[in-house]
């Protein structure tokens, strides 16, 4: 992506919006679809529009390119009332996702993305540098699928069409109205892990409709909770509402465990790691068990000559001689720096353990935490997860960037739960 596409977003407002669909009802004074709406996004960031069927959500993101007009109120992008633009430039120059993608069956995956290009009177090598391009960015290569046609291929790889479509024009407002809700779980959480991951490099602004509050609070900077009614019950980042719900309604349907989903929010890399005395194979073990005497964590932990982790050994067990991979006990889940800390607890609870290992992408050991770390967290109500730009300087502080990363293995050095601090 280049550099002038990077960062073109532009903010959005809602100011005192009504949609109502019964004109004589608006006049007796009865509630529309929409009811006085009024938020404000920043530019670059994700606004979450989220609540039960039937609570003007849908409606809120369709009058933002206007496919519905409001009744009343103003929505104003970068400060100019949509209203008062051609529609026609105003819907070219929004993205748009829908979740069956809206795909032209008869034409190819390279005709589908510069569908708007096109329109816009792109030149023939642009529109094809451009789809080819942004093939690449969503994760289809462009050799393989931009002559294949929609039919040719599976929902997951149709919905990154559709990202690329909405994109293609390099819009600085993108619309996704629940993108990723016709997929299988398991495709669903890549491709909002793909999205996230784009949304790093683009800073678009945009507003995602979704009924699942977990998905809300996984993709969104910004949460609107619309209730019944078209009233939005709640606006703010998902640490917020999930730490103070502003009424019973937003309790009820963030759900009980909201605890747990604000571990969702956090990574490990933001917690303070635990140092951990090691031995590496070859060494003196005599040595590691003096430096491991005073250590309230009564295991040593064997690594491999390039410093990643090989399993736990009881400092007990450690006499003169020299530290082999054989007297190895037992291992610990692998946890990598981005690992939220739900998926952390997740793991160590399945393993049955109570610490695991933090490491870098190459495998090499940065700390431990425990489930008594995470946990603790769980009971600070003002705790706040890193914005992105937060963990992104922390990210090169620790010398890691946000692309390459491998994922962390599942499981690999794992101490008994009972033996384990």
């Amino acid at each position: 992506m280049s550099a002038a596409s990077t960062h073109r977003a532009a903010s959005v407002e809602f100011d005192h919006v009504t949609k109502s669909y019964d004109a004589r009802a608006t006049k007796a004074g009865a509630p529309g679809a929409v009811n006085d709406l009024s938020l404000e996004i920043p530019a670059g960031k994700i606004c979450v529009l989220v609540g039960p069927s039937g609570c003007g959500k849908t409606t809120s993101l369709k009058m933002v390119n206007r496919l519905i007009e409001p009744t009343s109120g103003r929505i104003l992008l970068d400060g100019v009332d949509a209203a008062t633009r051609d529609t026609t430039e105003l819907r070219r120059g929004i993205g748009y996702v829908i979740q069956q993608t809206g795909l032209f069956p008869h034409q190819t995956i390279e005709d589908n993305v510069v569908t708007v290009p096109r329109l816009l009177g792109w030149s023939k090598d642009r529109m094809h540098d451009r789809a080819h391009e942004l093939l690449t960015v969503v994760g289809l290569d462009p050799e393989r699928y931009a002559h294949r046609f929609p039919a040719q291929l599976s929902g997951g790889e149709r919905q990154r069409v559709g990202v690329a479509r909405a994109l293609a024009a390099d819009p600085p407002v993108m619309l996704m109205d629940e993108p990723f809700g016709a997929v299988d779980p398991i495709v669903r959480e890549r491709l909002q892990n793909e999205f996230l991951r784009l949304q790093e490099q683009l800073a678009k602004t945009i507003l995602f409709v979704t009924h699942d509050i977990d998905e809300a609070i996984k993709m969104g900077d910004l949460v609107a909770v619309f209730q019944a009614g078209g009233v939005v019950a709640q606006y703010g980042p998902p640490s917020e509402i999930l730490a103070s719900p502003a009424s019973d309604f937003v309790a009820r349907f963030v759900g009980t465990d909201r605890g747990l989903k604000r571990l969702s929010l956090f990574r490990v890399g933001e917690l303070d790691l635990a140092p951990v005395v090691t031995a590496a194979v070859g060494s003196d073990g005599s040595a590691a068990r003096r430096a491991a005497a005073d250590d309230a964590f009564a295991y040593v932990l064997v690594t491999d000559e390039a410093g990643r982790p090989v399993g736990w050994i009881h400092r007990d067990r450690l006499t003169t001689g020299t530290v082999s991979s054989d007297q190895v006990e037992s291992t610990s889940p692998l946890l990598d720096r981005r690992t939220t800390l739900k998926d952390a607890l997740s793991m160590l609870l399945d393993a049955d353990v109570q610490a695991g290992l933090v490491v870098d992408r190459t495998g090499v050991l940065r700390g431990r935490i425990t489930v008594d770390d995470i946990t603790s967290l769980m009971r600070e109500p003002d705790a706040r997860p890193l914005d992105a730009t937060e963990r992104a300087a922390a990210d090169a502080a620790a010398g890691e960037s946000p692309e390459g990363d491998a994922e962390a293995p599942e499981r690999s050095a794992r101490p008994d739960a009972d033996d384990a601090a």
